[in-house]
């Protein structure tokens, strides 16, 4: 058959309540790119610094940590650093999680952190400094998967510039966090609508199924400065969807909130035989939702503010409002806002809007509902019923705060921080591809890659095999690549071998991992520790 062509190297990125409060007050979320068949990689691992090895005669990474084979568990550690974990966000420090094929005795034990941050960011550039609010300088080092939305500039121009030179906010989010081992896993934007989803490397096998949607409702549809965006995908064999949203503003369009967030509920379908709409996933739902703070003038509103007096607000917000008569809304929990509204303020200052002189509110919000028992998508409606709600995973939220040290927007950003338990007696951690490499590669002739499938895997001429230096953004990002080639002769066959030629392997030693990226399934299905 034809060789097939060569994978395109860069990805254009396109578009029971348990709080406990951070000890650290200060500053105190499927193919190659972010569309509906494609799923990109995760980030490399973090731990100690090892040291750079020799350039020898030889070319290609030098595999310091011994056969990499099935039942192995993967250090949690590679070239990077690695911040300290603060105890009351890591109450699984120690966890190791299996990359390789053994199952896990006990997963109702097992809990993944997800740190998720809604922010409207407007025209602004990046700030020089994003440590802070992804919660690297707490320590956050557990985190396993980063869900970031940023509401951007939806001007045709400023799309233009976006689209022909990837946008700078996915960029600074990729750049600020590979080096700590999280990679894109996939990523949507509609006009101002951007959602990232980023992932430990070693979770890529286990993120499986991915999709995104967009639902416009700006302008009675036509355009997408409004409206919703989602990535849906199965963790560990559970079902999960980020939906994003940016709902009508003003205090007078409550109404048109309900009924967009309802039609985007309705619109949104994904393929496949269950969780097909959005409710029928743990959902997460976020973003620049603009219900306001109702009856109360804008200096009582900012009096309570000053006082601290939050639950005076809350008592006329009109999201905890609808909660009670709004069936749409039945299911979805929310932490508790003690922090200040975050909007609107002077740009680059904390004051609260001294031209429009706009009310304060809480417009920026993260809530989630947990997975209803029966499809539920046909059941949304204010005379409908939703009944049953249940998961398999228990979700406990950690943390709700904003970030009032960024001042770049009229918005201030949030984000919050869950574990996710899995519940059921069941956690797909089996790789569907296991990857065997030697000892060390001193030579071309050590470049080689034993690969096994599972039964019934279904491979294509396309598969590949990704050599990714440690650190790396996304699928794509890699140094060099084989094909998982398929002969008609070991078609029956679960255990292959692959070479990589000189022209595909770096001039220079280091940490790489070696991904097996799958075209069927669009992501990667079966990763090696760095060696």
């Amino acid at each position: 058959p034809p060789r097939p062509r060569r994978p395109q190297r860069t990805a254009r990125v396109e578009g029971s309540v348990d709080i406990s409060e951070p000890r650290v007050e200060p500053n105190t979320e499927v193919g190659p790119l972010m569309n509906q068949n494609q799923s990109s990689p995760d980030g490399a691992v973090v731990s100690h610094t090892k040291p750079s090895r020799p350039v020898g005669e030889h070319t290609g990474p030098s595999i310091k940590a011994g056969p990499k084979g099935p039942g192995h568990h993967p250090v949690r550690a590679a070239s990077m650093p690695q911040p300290p974990v603060p105890s009351h966000l890591n109450p699984h420090a120690q966890r190791a999680l299996s990359v390789a094929g053994t199952a896990d005795t006990q997963p109702q034990t097992l809990e993944d952190f997800l740190h998720i941050i809604t922010w409207n960011v407007g025209s602004a550039t990046p700030p020089d400094d994003i440590t802070t609010l992804l919660g690297l300088n707490v320590g956050d080092g557990n985190t396993d998967m980063y869900i970031i939305l940023q509401e951007v500039n939806s001007m045709i121009n400023k799309r233009l510039k976006d689209v022909l030179f990837t946008d700078q906010w996915s960029e600074v989010c990729m750049e600020r966090l590979s080096p700590f081992g999280y990679v894109l896993v996939t990523s949507q934007r509609m006009q101002g609508l951007l959602l990232l989803v980023f992932a430990k490397y070693f979770h890529l096998p286990f993120l499986r199924g991915v999709q995104t949607e967009t639902t416009r409702t700006g302008l009675g549809g036509y355009w997408g400065n409004k409206g919703g965006v989602s990535a849906r995908m199965m963790v560990f064999g559970h079902s999960i969807c980020f939906l994003n949203c940016h709902l009508p503003a003003h205090m007078e369009n409550h109404d048109e909130r309900m009924e967009d967030f309802e039609s985007i509920l309705q619109q949104q379908q994904f393929e496949g035989q269950t969780a097909t709409g959005v409710l029928d996933h743990l959902v997460f739902w976020f973003g620049d939702l603009n219900f306001r703070i109702e009856d109360l003038e804008i200096q009582a509103v900012k009096s309570a503010i000053d006082n601290n007096k939050f639950p005076m607000l809350w008592e006329k917000d009109q999201l905890n409002m609808a909660k009670d008569s709004e069936t749409v809304l039945e299911g979805f929990h929310e932490g508790p806002l003690k922090f200040p509204p975050t909007y609107k303020f002077d740009v680059g200052t904390n004051t609260y809007d001294t031209g429009k002189k706009r009310k304060p509110a809480w417009t920026d919000r993260i809530l989630w509902r947990l997975r209803a028992t029966a499809p539920a998508a046909q059941n949304v409606g204010k005379r409908g019923s939703i009944s049953g709600l249940t998961s398999g995973i228990k979700v406990t939220q950690h943390c709700y705060r904003s970030h009032m040290e960024y001042t770049v927007s009229d918005h201030k950003p949030v984000s919050s921080i869950f574990t996710l338990q899995f519940q059921f007696p069941y956690r797909v951690d089996i790789a569907l591809v296991t990857l065997i490499v030697e000892d060390e590669w001193n030579s071309v002739e050590d470049a080689k890659v034993i690969f096994k499938v599972v039964p019934n895997f279904s491979r294509s001429s396309w598969d590949w095999i990704g050599l990714y230096k440690v650190g790396f953004k996304h699928h794509k990002d890699y140094v060099g690549y084989v094909w998982a080639k398929q002969d008609e002769s070991d078609f029956l066959r679960q255990e292959h071998e692959v070479t990589f030629t000189e022209e595909e392997l770096p001039k220079s030693s280091g940490d790489f991992i070696l991904g097996y990226y799958s075209n069927n399934m669009s992501t990667i299905v079966g990763v090696t520790e760095p060696f």
